[in-house]
C-alpha cells in the first residue's frame, strides 16, 4: 500500500491517485475467507477542517478503503474547533466514547487517560525517519517519559497582508517593526486596520506568544521553569500597546476565531495571523481581494523570527478505547499515506515526517488554483521558523492550563486597553502562572 502512495503525485492526478488507492486496498477483501472474522469498528472524532475537500477525502476514499483492508467498519464524527474540549472532557468523565480523538493543540491534561503512544512514534520512525522537533515538544512529557499524544502535521500561522496596500506604502511586513510601521501608514492613508486578536480565543493566543517569543520571552524556560516577568516581557508588552493605537481598532477586543478570516476576505484588513484558511477560501469564492492578499513568514522580532503553529494535529488514543490496537494501526498507515493528506488539505496539513512528502517544496513552487502560482513557496522552509506552545520548553499541563484559560492574551488585551500598566499586567499574569506551574509540579508532572 505506502509504495502505491507514495509515487510521485501532482495536485493534477490527485483524484485518479486517491481512486487507485480505494481499489488497491480493497481488491484483496472481495472474497472472504472460510472462517472470516466479524468486522471490527473503530471510531474517530476530529474537527471540521478549514479545507472541506479534506474530510471528503477523508471519510469517503482514504477511511473507507482502510476499513475494508482491516475489515473494520470506521466511523468518523466531526465537531466544529470550539466543541473539542468539552467533547473530550465528556468521554473521559463517562470513560467511553472514540478510539481515536483528534486536538488542535496539544492535550497533556488527559496524560492519565491515554495511552504512551511511544510504539507509534518508534514504528512511523522506522520507516519514514525521524519526526520534526516539533511533534515531540508537543506531545512529549519528559518528566513522565510518557507521549500523551501522537502528532502527525501541523500548519504554520502565518502573515496575511494586502499586497496593493503594502506596496502603496512602500513596506513589505518582514518583521513586527514593519507590521507597526506599515499598518499605522496604511490605517492613516485608507482607514483599514491590522486584524490581530486581543480577545479570549485561539488566533489570540497564538498572536500574543509569537510576539513575546520574537522578543526573547516566554512563559518558561528551556527546562520547564516559570519565566514571564523579565525586562523582554515588558518590552513585548510596550509593543503590543503601541501595535493596537496605531493599527487596530477596538473590534479586536470582541474577536471570535473567525473575525480575522472575515475582515480580510472582506478586504477590510490589511494584515492578519492565521492558517492559509483565508487565503483558499478567497481563492474557491473567486473573491475581488483573493489576487492582493499574499503571504509572509512569520516576523522577525529584536531577538529572533520566529512563530506558533497555528493547528497542532495531536491524536490521542484513550485507555478506555475499544480497539486501541486499530487505533495504532490506523495512525501508522495514515503517516504511510500522508502525502495524499497534504495533497488533500491543499497544502493546511504540512508532514511531521518530512520523507513523507519528499517533494514538498516542488508543490509549494507551483499550485495552479493560487495567483501567483508560486504564493505558497513561502512555507517551504516553515519548520525552522515555526514552533510549539510553551517554547523554549515542551508543551506541559501547565502550558495547556496557562493557554486554555486565556493567561496570556488577557494579559496583552489589559496592556492594549489601557486597563492595566505593562509592569501590573506582566505580574499579574506572573503570579497566575507561578501558581499553575506549583500546582502541576506538585502533582509530579512538571
Amino acid at each position: 500500500m505506502a509504495s502505491r502512495l507514495l509515487e510521485s503525485v501532482s495536485r493534477r492526478t490527485f483524484l485518479q491517485s486517491t481512486a487507485a488507492l480505494s481499489a488497491g486496498l480493497t481488491t484483496a477483501l472481495l472474497v472472504p475467507r472460510p472462517g472470516y472474522a466479524q468486522p471490527k469498528t473503530l471510531k474517530i472524532l476530529q474537527w471540521n477542517h478549514s479545507i472541506p475537500g479534506y474530510d471528503k477525502w477523508f471519510s469517503d476514499t482514504y477511511v473507507k478503503a482502510w476499513g475494508d483492508k482491516y475489515n473494520t467498519q470506521v466511523i468518523v464524527d466531526t465537531i466544529g474547533l470550539a466543541g473539542l474540549n468539552s467533547r473530550a472532557a465528556a468521554e473521559v468523565s463517562a470513560q467511553k466514547g472514540h478510539d481515536l480523538l483528534m486536538f488542535l493543540w496539544p492535550p497533556p491534561m488527559y496524560e492519565d487517560h491515554v495511552i504512551d503512544h511511544r510504539e507509534i512514534y518508534e514504528e512511523c520512525q522506522r520507516k519514514h525517519g525521524k519526526p520534526i522537533d516539533l511533534a515531540i515538544k508537543s506531545t512529549y512529557n519528559p518528566k513522565t517519559k510518557k507521549y500523551y499524544g501522537f502528532s502527525d502535521s501541523y500548519m504554520p500561522d502565518v502573515i496575511h497582508y494586502r499586497r496593493d496596500l503594502w506596496d502603496d506604502v512602500g513596506l513589505y511586513p518582514d518583521s513586527w517593526d514593519d507590521i507597526r510601521n506599515g499598518g499605522k501608514k496604511i490605517k492613516q492613508k485608507h482607514n483599514i486596520p491590522v486584524g490581530i486578536g486581543l480577545a479570549s480565543e485561539i488566533d489570540t493566543n497564538m498572536a500574543m506568544r509569537a510576539i513575546l517569543y520574537t522578543f526573547g520571552a516566554s512563559e518558561q524556560d528551556a527546562a520547564g521553569n516559570p519565566a514571564l516577568k523579565s525586562k523582554e516581557t515588558l518590552e513585548a508588552l510596550k509593543f503590543i500597546k503601541a501595535l493596537y493605537e496605531d493599527t487596530m481598532t477596538d473590534e479586536v477586543f470582541t474577536w471570535d476565531v473567525s473575525s480575522n478570516n472575515r475582515l480580510m476576505l472582506a478586504g477590510t484588513g490589511s494584515l492578519a495571523l492565521n492558517a492559509i484558511s483565508i487565503t483558499r477560501e478567497g481563492e474557491k469564492q473567486k473573491l475581488p481581494v483573493a489576487e492582493n492578499l499574499w503571504l509572509a513568514k512569520a516576523a522577525k522580532g529584536p531577538v529572533r523570527r520566529i512563530g506558533l503553529e497555528h493547528v497542532m494535529d495531536v491524536y490521542v488514543i484513550w485507555k478506555f478505547a475499544d480497539n486501541i490496537e486499530g487505533a495504532k494501526q490506523f495512525l501508522v498507515d495514515y503517516i504511510d499515506n500522508f502525502k495524499q493528506a497534504f495533497l488533500a488539505s491543499e497544502y493546511y496539513n504540512f508532514p511531521c515526517f518530512p520523507q513523507t512528502v519528499p517533494e514538498l517544496k516542488d508543490l509549494l513552487a507551483y499550485d495552479p488554483q493560487s495567483k501567483p502560482t508560486d504564493k505558497y513557496k513561502i512555507l517551504e522552509d516553515s519548520e525552522a521558523w515555526v514552533t510549539n506552545i510553551g517554547y523554549p520548553g515542551y508543551a506541559n499541563v501547565a502550558i495547556d492550563e496557562i493557554f486554555s484559560t486565556w493567561v496570556i492574551s488577557s494579559m496583552g488585551a489589559l496592556v492594549a486597553s489601557g486597563k492595566l500598566s505593562p509592569e501590573d499586567a506582566m505580574n499579574q499574569a506572573d503570579h497566575e502562572v507561578k501558581r499553575i506551574f506549583k500546582k502541576w509540579k506538585d502533582k509530579g508532572k512538571i
